[in-house]
């Protein structure tokens, strides 16, 4: 196949270096993406009069032959082509004769890749957003179910103040909606064409890039045609928010792995989505959890991959460029696999809400209610507080709940405790008074789960 640079160089190309130079592995999945831009671009020449109107309608009926062809396996991307825009313009040329080689006028493959990228990566984007508005469907349907379920809220890993288990869920489901607002900003700043930037500098035929930009579904055309061709801000963008999306995926991650421990049994996954071992009958592995854990690395290594390819690169487009899209598209389908198994996974999960109440009531997780009960009677806060302490290790001491304590001993530490402090101290009524904004009762559960419809209808 002959090379869309073949004039200047007369010799052949060791086949090492050919193959070390082609993209076509990584750049066939945009062969649709490539023929659109290039109807748009032939369609846009015809109107000019740039080329005849005959042979841009011709060029635009066999594009879309090739690629009805190609959808159908009639016609097979040939591995051996430089990359998918070579490919493209051989069997255009091969079909039509000299009318193909009038395609790339006022065209380079530098502005081509360009444009291919940013609507493949659009498409994607839309696959990525609708997964991420399912998997916040779906945590805001068990959150609210869960709504009313105690369990211990920690911090430092350490059981600290008595929560819903609907809270905790809801506090993902928050940040999924930050993560699909970051990819849908970053598409806008994506959304504009480079086609007819051509290498760098433009071209000297009268061209209308507003007529391709538009034809294609972009807001505008690009405004400096160095930037054009050079820019790969994009692809970082959206790998930046695929990275924020996957840790925030792998803090879940981590999360159900522990719940599903022998030791905490919070929860049990579904058979589906866990698997044995090989040698252990007892085990159930949370096996889809730990992967997503563990490939929130790879989209980490994406990103960085990228970022280090492009702090030294002189404008406008060099080679090193090429490796753009191995690593964003690397990042779009590992995130798009561990979205497609986390949902269903959160799903399907069952919740022990025996287990996590026995673990609210044995972790002195009111002790902050009681503090607070001595304030509300008068009794200063540090001074509670420290009254408080004291009653948790007399606790430890004898190894009692709170709720074990008679009110003549509670009497003992602070006159001011009354038959009011057993209420006080119940975990599921400590829950559910806790009414502040955005805090973890029922009903607030149930406003955050308003919130989460109202984001999810605006943005479907």
């Amino acid at each position: 196949m002959e090379k869309l640079w073949a004039g200047r160089s007369s010799g052949s190309v060791d086949p090492t270096a050919d193959d070390f130079n082609s993209s076509i592995r990584v750049d066939s999945r945009m062969i649709e993406e490539d023929i659109k831009g290039s109807v748009a671009h032939a369609a846009m020449l015809g109107a000019k009069g740039i080329i005849p109107a005959d042979d841009a309608e011709s060029i635009v009926s066999a594009l879309g032959s090739i690629l009805d062809d190609i959808k159908s396996g009639a016609l097979e991307i040939d591995p051996r082509a430089e990359d998918v825009h070579t490919f493209a313009e051989s069997v255009l040329t091969e079909r039509i004769g000299d009318a193909g080689k009038k395609l790339h006028t006022a065209r380079s493959r530098n502005d081509q890749v360009a444009v291919d990228t940013r609507l493949y990566l659009k498409k994607e984007a839309k696959t990525i957003l609708d997964l991420v508005y399912e998997l916040i469907s779906t945590v805001r349907d068990r959150a609210v179910e869960n709504k009313e379920t105690v369990m211990p809220g920690y911090t430092h890993l350490q059981r600290a103040q008595p929560i819903s288990f609907g809270h905790h869920l809801m506090a993902y489901a928050m940040m999924l909606t930050r993560d699909a607002d970051r990819i849908a900003d970053a598409v806008k700043r994506m959304d504009f064409s480079p086609l007819g930037a051509c290498a760098l500098a433009g071209t000297t035929f009268d061209t209308d890039r507003f007529m391709t930009a538009e034809s294609l579904g972009f807001t505008a055309p690009t405004a400096n045609s160095v930037d054009s061709v050079s820019d790969r801000d994009f692809c970082l963008e959206l790998m930046s928010a695929l990275s924020i999306l996957m840790m925030h995926l792998s803090r879940f991650s981590e999360e159900i792995v522990l719940w599903s421990s022998f030791e905490f049994r919070y929860i049990e996954l579904d058979d589906a989505f866990s698997t044995g071992s090989s040698i252990m009958p007892q085990k159930k592995n949370p096996d889809m959890a730990e992967l997503v854990r563990g490939k929130t690395g790879r989209v980490y290594g994406d990103l960085l991959s990228l970022l280090v390819t492009m702090k030294s690169l002189p404008l406008a487009y060099n080679k090193d460029m090429q490796e753009d899209k191995e690593a964003t598209f690397d990042a779009f389908d590992t995130a798009k696999v561990c979205l497609s198994v986390f949902t269903p996974m959160i799903k399907t999960m069952k919740v022990r809400a025996d287990r996590m109440l026995d673990a609210a009531k044995g972790g002195f997780i009111t002790a902050t209610d009681l503090a607070d009960l001595l304030a509300k009677s008068g009794v200063p806060f540090r001074t509670a507080y420290k009254i408080t302490g004291e009653i948790v290790s007399y606790c430890i001491k004898e190894n009692i709940t709170l709720d074990g304590i008679p009110l003549e001993k509670y009497r003992e530490f602070c006159p001011a405790f009354d038959e009011s402090l057993y209420a006080v101290i119940d975990p599921a009524e400590a829950m559910k008074k806790r009414t502040s904004y955005g805090g973890t009762s029922p009903d607030s559960v149930d406003a955050q789960a308003e919130y989460i419809d109202a984001f999810l209808a605006s943005r479907k």
